[in-house]
């Protein structure tokens, strides 16, 4: 496994992110705990020591998973992250309540990394807000030894991390930024890291295969990747590419299945940076193909807490991107039409309380609108 320093610490480069642990049928809440305790201890054994989670992920069922499955290890011997959930402003007064639940769910006296969760266009108000007293209280958890490092998650616009930077730059010790070679220029991903790297502060990776999106890659992409480096599998370009980026400290995957988790350690054996022609070429070939169109989910899931029809709304938007990406075809009609009714496009009632999580800025309903157009319903 390779390590990279963060002020005192070796941090495992590869963290397990626990928003996507295998859950029971399909449903995002109940969490396979059997199969998750396999990816933890195998993650653990094989060196990784960073493990993230969060209030909101697998519905608040991965907090607590993570506190059973990591509780029977020394808890020097591993770094625990969890957030503080203000991507839904009726939290924002909560930060006291949530923060001693979280370290009761979590089965911990101590987290080693915190986060501002989520800083975005729809939160930044808030977040700046002294009246909720949110950052007064972490920095007082973090003097009292319960919190050892504290940072902030950003899905928002370079000019939101800049308004957020502003205020409490002094006390951020490293920012957590979706970062991969697809969102290079799509998402704006370089510029935010720039910003991020040039107020001297670490920077952390999520969403570095995308959702699972960069587990594949088109037939054109894939033989022109395989020219440069015939061993190499497509997976093992997301991390390469982040490999190749000074000053990502963390990169954090969600791992879903002991096979995956077992083929990312394997990648993280070893530091292979891109050349310069084969970081160009690689990032040329990705914007070949946003170009043909799609939206950028990345089935966070935040969307589907506020969706008052419960519209398994990733899913939805998968489908829609695979029909638009590949200009039509069978497999997202045949899907739609083999949902019940009310979880279909066409259930949408265009309320738009989904858009007001989004971390993506998605236009859902949009989207909802216009894949019935497509579908023909």
């Amino acid at each position: 496994m390779i390590y990279r320093d963060f002020q005192s610490l070796k941090l495992s480069g590869l963290g397990l992110g626990m928003m996507r642990l295998p859950v029971v049928n399909g449903d995002d809440a109940v969490i396979d705990e059997s199969a998750a305790a396999e990816i933890i201890d195998y993650a653990y054994q094989s060196g990784v020591n960073y493990f993230d989670t969060a209030w909101g992920y697998h519905n608040g069922n991965s907090e607590l998973v993570a506190g059973r499955c990591l509780s029977k290890y020394p808890r020097e011997s591993f770094y625990l992250a969890t957030k503080f959930p203000g991507y839904d402003p009726a939290n924002m007064g909560k930060v006291k309540e949530i923060f001693e639940q979280q370290l009761r769910k979590c089965q911990t006296p101590y987290f080693d990394f915190y986060l501002f969760h989520n800083v975005y266009e729809g939160n930044i108000d808030d977040y700046l807000n002294p009246a909720y007293g949110i950052m007064e209280y972490l920095l007082r958890q973090k003097k009292n030894g319960r919190i050892r490092h504290l940072g902030f998650s950003a899905h928002g616009s370079a000019e939101v991390i800049k308004r957020f930077l502003a205020a409490y730059r002094e006390h951020m010790e490293f920012c957590q930024l979706q970062l991969n070679y697809m969102d290079w220029h799509f998402q704006g991903a370089k510029d935010k890291m720039e910003l991020v790297q040039n107020a001297g502060i670490p920077v952390w990776v999520m969403e570095p295969l995308r959702g699972g999106r960069l587990a594949q890659a088109s037939d054109e992409m894939t033989a022109a990747l395989k020219k440069l480096r015939p061993d190499e599998s497509v997976p093992a370009w997301a991390f390469r590419f982040l490999q190749s980026l000074p000053g990502v400290t963390m990169v954090l995957s969600g791992m879903s299945s002991l096979e995956q988790m077992k083929e990312n350690v394997g990648i993280w054996q070893t530091d292979q940076p891109l050349t310069k022609d084969e970081f160009t070429t690689l990032v040329h070939l990705s914007d070949e193909e946003t170009r043909k169109g799609g939206l950028p989910c990345t089935a966070c899931h935040y969307c589907t807490s506020h969706c008052p029809r419960n519209l398994p709304i990733p899913e939805l938007l998968a489908l829609y991107n695979e029909h638009k990406i590949t200009g039509g075809g069978f497999l997202a009609p045949m899907a739609v039409s083999s949902m019940p009714k009310e979880r279909q496009p066409s259930a949408c009632v265009g309320c738009r309380s989904c858009e007001q999580v989004c971390p993506q800025r998605i236009k859902i309903s949009e989207a909802m609108a216009d894949f019935c157009t497509l579908l023909g319903f």
